[in-house]
């Protein structure tokens, strides 16, 4: 404990055991809502909230967080009979320290860290749950591996960094020099921000594209800074919830990303699920889906995919089409039947494949998935 001019300050514990806590920090895994967690050896968690206004939000993530990010088996759980809590305030995320003068140098410190702990049996519970949800998705994709990509190497110690611009960065996209735009992403946090701006763009096929190029960009800049692409993706799901605009290319641009680096972005596939109520943007969120299934069908099965059977009967040809390949993927049998009374509709539509066009047929689809089905695998 130190004083300091009146100021007393002292190391955050944990209410449960009353060790010492580390500082907490970003998950691994990022989400919709974002407080910096940590872990305490008595098995506890906890978040660090530096306003001390957003409680539920802090407690929620808190507890979804203690439940080994399984929101579904959270909300089931009674505080008391299945869970304890607790809280520290007057903590500086800054300093890492409590200060009970709510004060540092005319710095208001208002932050409070939530603790949860769960009773041992719903750890447990927990636990298996975890484990059985690995066990099914090798059983959907057994030849899965989580691939992560290795870590791009740090910028040069004295270079003079760039400055992104409007002109740089489309001069740069428009070469698909993904190198340089890493590269600048890395020098500048403002370049991914005017990376979007390139998606409004008219002609449909080079706004997939640059949909794409976003996709391959953030997959190599997460592995070093995913706070920057988690910051690119709230701020897509913030233009799509905007009525008052249209999201060109922005449920595209979160499918390539989430589908690129699932490792850390997966839980935002629940929220593109938010946008298939639009007729204007159920194709994209089909679509993204299907392209987040073809390495983690597992984070498609933990949503309430089974909504989407019906639209195997949609007029819309690919809408039909890219159903099809989204359930193919996730391997769901339960329509099985219903894809195979497809095998004689030869309507065409275009998919997108790494940001580039593909013509096919309704029937070729749900052939191809219904072998997905069964155990063989897509005709080349």
């Amino acid at each position: 404990m130190k004083s300091n001019k009146g100021r007393i300050t002292k190391r955050p514990w944990c209410p449960f055991c009353g060790q010492n806590v580390g500082k907490p920090s970003d998950a691994i895994e990022r989400r919709m809502r974002e407080f910096p967690v940590g872990r305490c050896q008595c098995g506890a968690v906890y978040s660090s909230d530096a306003t001390g206004h957003n409680v539920g939000a802090a407690l929620v993530e808190t507890l979804v967080f203690a439940c080994g990010n399984n929101p579904d088996l959270a909300w089931e759980l009674l505080p008391e009979d299945d869970y304890l809590t607790g809280r520290v305030e007057d903590y500086d995320e800054v300093t890492h320290q409590i200060v009970d003068t709510k004060n540092i140098d005319g710095r208001p410190v208002r932050g409070v860290l939530y603790f949860v702990r769960l009773h041992t049996e719903m750890a447990e519970l927990s636990e298996r749950l975890r484990q059985k949800k690995e066990e099914q998705a090798k059983e959907i994709a057994p030849e899965f591996k989580r691939v992560v990509p290795d870590v791009e190497p740090a910028p040069e110690k004295g270079r003079k960094k760039k400055k992104a611009n409007k002109r740089m960065v489309k001069e740069l996209a428009l070469k698909e020099d993904i190198d340089g735009l890493v590269a600048l992403c890395f020098d500048d946090k403002k370049t991914l921000r005017l990376f979007q701006r390139l998606l409004y763009e008219p002609i449909e096929e080079k706004r997939w594209r640059i949909a794409w190029l976003i996709g391959k960009v953030c997959s190599r800049v997460s592995t070093r800074e995913p706070g920057q692409v988690s910051e690119l993706i709230h701020r897509l799901f913030e233009a799509c919830s905007d009525s008052a605009a249209t999201p060109w290319g922005m449920i595209e641009t979160i499918g390539y990303t989430v589908a690129g680096r699932p490792d850390i972005f997966g839980a935002f596939t629940r929220y593109i699920l938010n946008y298939m109520g639009e007729p204007s943007t159920q194709l994209q969120v089909i679509w993204a889906l299907g392209e987040i299934a073809k390495t983690r069908p597992d984070l498609i099965r933990d949503t309430p995919f089974f909504n989407m059977f019906h639209f195997l009967q949609h007029p819309d040809p690919a809408i039909r089409g890219h159903v099809a390949i989204l359930l193919g993927r996730i391997k769901a049998t339960e329509v099985a039947f219903q894809l195979m009374g497809l095998g004689q509709d030869e309507a065409p539509f275009v998919t997108w494949e790494e940001g580039k066009t593909r013509n096919t047929t309704v029937a070729a689809e749900a052939k191809a998935a219904v072998a997905l089905i069964h155990g063989g695998k897509k005709d080349e």
